[in-house]
């Protein structure tokens, strides 16, 4: 038999044991056509892949390598604000950039650099399986595709990119050695505050030439590569801080495991702060502080990356109306920088600094900011910071989530016109830690209802009431508001949260209050209307979607009308908004002044616009806050003062020429129906603390309830605003004399009123950074 024919035998054989075997075993292939199948199609892979890496070219440097011109309008679109975005840039050879620099960018961004060959298949595979397992999107990119990426090709997040970005990094790979790709790399790629390339880095953060650069700069430096704006130090949250301070350290800590460092040199290195962010060419007065609110909008909200935003090219329209924002201008220099002497006031009257926003409650449009007097002098915006306490300014929040309560936890309703002891330094009950905050200038109020505590800023009523309602109801309605979840001073495990130790910025607080304003729904504020982008060469136009901003329901219709029903007494002749009367028009509002009178503000609306206004004093070498009182020759600055006539200046500006506008409350329980009314009651001002008591009938007194007997801690400087100068204009309904509706404050004489008992050490926890000191003020 032949070799043939036995072949032949051989396949009969094993077609007549196929045919033997079950349809279903005899439908899957065999291994012999899986070995040929998977053979093939290796095969193709392997000839597809070198045909590409043949046919795929280094193309010339893109457009983008030369950065361009961004383009910031009014909101009219055609008023031009600035222009920013020029490179940045000088670069620099390989030679320049000490070893350490050199080794910090490999420890942060590629550890194989020296080793792979331009791509990492086991990195892009473990970036992928992470992605995949839900460990947060990763990137596998080498120095080398990074490279590519930013000198060769675009940001676009497509296949086709990536797949050119592959094959171009193994063809970098072969034809230029790392000196060469690092160099390219350090050169093209974006560290933050409008430095492209290591050198405009080096000068931005540490004010060096490279070559200059100590381990630790360097390794700062190659930290910030993650996360540019987000991690420079100097301009961030506080999480952020502690992120881009960890990435250093795990920078040095990769130079140790790679041998670039000695351990023992690793553990003498101390981060390095870089210096102030210097202003930007082209930025001078609001210019900068406008740009910087809509440059972190849309970063923020995930519009664009920052590094593709400052490449440049793109022309933004904002919301900000130019006359809004020159009134804004002109009402700070004529209602508090006129009034300064800094050359013959000079400890007092030096680095006072004004932080404002405005917000349209229906849309939550930004309309106009104060972020400071000029941003070519001053580069930091005071409009976006986070580390001012806004004190009583905060207490609208505390109503308002006592009316989402309902009840105390005794079940007493709480209304606007539910009854509390006004004693000043009256201890809190039932607070988490000890508590008893005196009024402005230690004044005893007797038994007030919350509308009268409102209109008068009493303090130990509002600490009380934000516990009665739940303090970790009081963080939530604030959040749900617009207040961000993760600024200092809302811990509900601290009782001094109810005055105001929260610090979040002018434009966060006009937030919240807009949304008080719009009948309980919240919009986040925003600063952008459109985006676009036209690409050289090609011409056509990148136009990115801009978010809905579609409104949440931060309080029930009711709820938040009861609130906005409030703070119109308080802007009354008896409230501390007295000032803000001369607007002429129906507003709302709340002062609030912080313990050492360290900031003071103002934060009120009418029914077409929101505007905060804070206040406060700076160390400008320290940055370390400085109190107020002194400023423009007077002993003490409230929220009444200087806020308020900036905040009634502005909106007089602001609404000029356009029709009043009434407000539509739909009010709850205990409103008054939308007309100021106090209650009957004849109590007067005791000097024994009782237990908060439920309302009463018009006319008759509430009964007392037997005072506590816990010791008060040691109280706080009291640093609350006194009522402001009266101010001509009359509400349309007058209100009636003391003896008609509460009872007459009254100052307690020191030296008859019975000492208060020693506070006892407890074994309760700090209040939390940054509210260890609560607000004492109005």
């Amino acid at each position: 038999m032949t070799v043939s024919t036995r072949r032949q035998a051989k396949r009969a054989i094993r077609r007549e044991a196929r045919r033997a075997l079950p349809l279903w075993r005899r439908l899957l292939p065999t291994w012999r056509v899986i070995l040929g199948t998977v053979t093939t199609l290796l095969l193709i892979a392997v000839g597809a892949f070198a045909v590409l890496y043949v046919i795929v070219p280094v193309p010339d440097a893109n457009a983008h390598a030369v950065a361009q011109n961004n383009i910031y309008l009014y909101a009219d679109g055609t008023t031009e604000i600035a222009r920013t975005g020029a490179v940045n840039r000088t670069d620099v050879t390989i030679d320049q950039i000490p070893l350490d620099t050199q080794h910090a960018v490999v420890s942060a961004e590629d550890r194989t650099f020296y080793q792979n060959r331009g791509i990492d298949l086991k990195g892009m595979l473990r970036a992928g399986w992470n992605t995949l397992t839900g460990k947060g999107m990763q990137g596998g990119s080498t120095i080398t595709q990074q490279y590519v990426k930013n000198y060769y090709l675009t940001q676009d997040q497509t296949i086709s990119r990536k797949g050119r970005e592959l094959f171009i990094a193994l063809k970098v790979d072969q034809q230029r050695d790392k000196k060469e790709i690092l160099s390219g790399y350090l050169n093209s790629s974006y560290f933050g505050r409008g430095a492209y390339g290591i050198q405009s880095a080096a000068h931005a953060y540490y004010g060096v030439d490279v070559s200059g650069l100590t381990l630790a700069q360097g390794a700062y430096l190659a930290a910030l590569l993650q996360a540019p704006s987000a991690y420079d130090v100097k301009t961030a949250k506080p999480a952020n801080r502690d992120k881009a301070i960890a990435r250093w350290n795990y920078t040095l800590d990769g130079m140790v495991q790679l041998g670039f460092l000695s351990a023992t040199d690793r553990a003498a290195t101390t981060f390095p702060e870089p210096i102030d962010p210097q202003p930007a060419t082209g930025l001078s007065g609001q210019a900068g502080y406008l740009v910087g609110v809509a440059d972190d909008y849309l970063v923020s909200a995930g519009i664009i990356d920052a590094p593709t935003l400052k490449a440049g090219g793109w022309r933004i329209t904002t919301t900000f109306d130019k006359p809004k924002q020159d009134a804004f201008t002109k009402a700070v220099q004529e209602e508090l920088t006129d009034n300064l002497d800094p050359k013959n006031r000079p400890t007092t009257d030096s680095d006072v600094r004004v932080a404002g926003a405005s917000v349209e409650p229906a849309t939550g449009r930004v309309v106009a900011v104060y972020g400071g007097p000029d941003y070519a002098k001053q580069p930091y915006n005071d409009a976006l910071r986070q580390d001012n306490q806004i004190g009583s300014t905060f207490k609208p929040i505390d109503l308002a989530a006592g009316l989402v309560a309902q009840h105390a936890p005794d079940g007493r309703p709480i209304t606007p016109d539910s009854r509390y002891d006004g004693t000043s330094e009256r201890p809190v009950t039932g607070g988490p830690t000890p508590y008893a905050p005196p009024n402005e200038d230690d004044i005893d109020y007797g038994n007030i209802t919350l509308r009268y505590a409102m209109v008068k800023s009493v303090n130990s009523v509002y600490a009380q009431e934000g516990v009665d309602a739940g303090l970790a109801r009081v963080r939530e309605t604030a959040i749900k508001l617009g207040l961000p979840d993760n600024v200092p001073g809302m811990d509900p495990g601290n009782t001094s949260m109810t005055l105001g130790t929260a610090t979040p910025s002018a434009l966060d607080l006009a937030g919240a209050y807009a949304a008080i304003a719009n009948h309980g729904q919240a919009h986040t504020p925003w600063s952008v209307t459109k985006l676009e982008r036209v690409n050289a060469g090609s011409g056509s136009v990148d136009v990115p979607k801009m978010p809905e901003h579609t409104p949440t329901t931060a309080l029930d219709r009711n709820e938040a009308d009861t609130v906005t029903d409030v703070l119109r007494d308080v802007i009354s002749p008896r409230g501390t908004g007295a000032a803000a009367l001369d607007l002429g028009r129906p507003a709302a509002g709340k002062t609030g002044t912080t313990d050492s009178n360290l900031s003071a503000w103002f934060a009120g609306f009418t029914p077409e616009l929101t505007t905060t206004v804070g206040l406060f004093r700076e160390n400008p070498k320290t940055h370390a806050k400085e109190p107020l009182a002194g400023t423009a020759g007077l002993s003490r600055i409230n929220g009444g003062a200087f806020p308020t006539k900036i905040w009634t200046a502005y909106m007089t500006g602001a609404l000029d020429g356009t029709e009043v506008q009434r407000f539509d409350l739909q009010t709850g329980r205990g409103s008054g129906g939308g007309q100021t009314t106090w209650p009957t009651g004849t109590a007067s001002a005791s000097a024994t603390p009782s237990a908060t008591t439920a309302p009463t009938a018009a006319g008759s007194q509430p009964p007392s309830a037997p005072a506590p007997t816990a010791a008060a801690p040691a109280r706080p400087s009291a640093t609350s605003e006194p009522t402001p100068d009266p101010v001509v204009p009359s509400p349309p309904a007058p209100l009636p004399t003391p003896t008609q509706d509460q009872p007459t404050p009254t100052a307690r004489p020191t030296q008859t009123r019975p000492p208060k008992p020693t506070p006892q050490p407890t074994a309760t926890a700090p209040p939390a950074t940054g509210a260890a000191t609560p607000p004492a003020g109005q």
